[in-house]
């Protein structure tokens, strides 16, 4: 059973781990440094339907269907399903679901929801309570832009510090096993605000969230940066990522440039790519998480990996009102 350890983390006793997992994306996403990742590209923005919004939902339900052949079961097999996206009310989530016919519970953390999805699954399966759960998160970058900028066809421009809305999701199958890579702990975040209020520059609105739950896991576990393979985060950007790594170093006296990565810088390439400072995006973390971190824990290629996933709490009409942008972190621990 998972038991508390320091004042935030919970560590889990039993064998919480990844049986399958799958990432989609779209064609800008295959182009990138990481187009190799993905159990299935669309190339048409639309995915065949009418609107954007519908778009991520078969966004979703592909990523979900690829998850269970990977983990070799069937939709009917899966006790729960955690999950979120940018849309109002979920909707994309809410919608797959009504096809696969897995029972929901959804989630909202912005894009940080894969790192709630994977930290509440593991929580689920270590209780006993559940045997299978899904986890899946999507966006789209036609649908992100719709609702919390302009449509297309306004043809605004974006400054260079905006991040580009990942088409993409990533599912993953959770549940008890001898083998995969295993969840090991799990802390959730705090909502920081440090009074950031352009919406173009989430990567700064985020960089204090991201250090307030690096710095607490380390505390409970008694562990250091170079304990790990790799500090993931997602998705902070170019400047969201130097801000955390000048956090580390001021406020802790911590230098992790050598483990830290951010998946917003690993699935675009900014100098090539149309990607302002990074990905961003409910849909980019999961996809790399799903597509590239978790086969490589299960192949042996990682051992120890601490995943940090982002999220920036404003809605579309919050910046309207001369809000700042709360954000929030939840981390899991990924072992091989």
């Amino acid at each position: 059973m998972a038991k508390r350890i320091g004042r935030g983390t919970a560590e889990l006793t039993g064998r919480p781990a990844i049986l399958g997992q799958a990432a989609v994306g779209g064609q800008t996403e295959q182009e990138g440094p990481l187009g190799h990742i993905f159990a299935e590209i669309f190339t048409e923005a639309r995915l065949g339907e009418k609107c954007w919004e519908k778009s991520e939902t078969r966004l979703q339900q592909a990523a979900v269907r690829h998850a269970l052949e990977s983990a070799g079961c069937a939709a009917e097999a899966v006790d729960l399903h955690l999950g979120g996206d940018l849309l109002n009310q979920c909707s994309a989530t809410n919608f797959a679901l009504r096809e696969l016919g897995i029972p929901l519970a959804g989630l909202f953390g912005a894009c940080g929801t894969f790192a709630q999805a994977l930290a509440m699954g593991a929580l689920a399966v270590e209780s006993g309570a559940f045997g299978r759960v899904s986890a899946c998160a999507s966006s789209h970058f036609c649908a992100a832009e719709k609702q919390f900028r302009f449509p297309l066809e306004f043809g605004g421009q974006s400054p260079p510090t905006s991040q580009r809305t990942a088409t993409a999701a990533g599912a993953a199958i959770l549940g008890e096993s001898e083998s995969g890579p295993r969840i090991s702990r799990v802390i959730f975040g705090r909502v920081t605000d440090l009074g950031v209020k352009d919406a173009n520059e989430m990567g700064a609105a985020m960089a204090p969230a991201a250090w307030d739950t690096l710095r607490r896991f380390l505390e409970d576990a008694r562990a250091k940066p170079e304990d790990f393979d790799l500090i993931l985060t997602g998705d902070l950007g170019e400047i969201g990522a130097r801000l955390l790594r000048e956090l580390a170093q001021a406020e802790g006296g911590l230098d992790i440039s050598g483990v830290h990565k951010d998946c917003g810088l690993l699935l675009y390439d900014t100098q090539a790519q149309d990607a302002g400072a990074g990905g961003s995006g409910v849909g980019c973390s999961a996809a790399v998480l799903c597509g590239e971190i978790f086969p490589k824990l299960r192949a042996g290629e990682l051992r120890r990996v601490l995943y940090l996933g982002t999220g920036a709490l404003l809605s579309a009409i919050s910046p309207l009102q001369g809000e700042s942008i709360p954000a929030i972190a939840h981390g899991v621990e990924l072992t091989s």
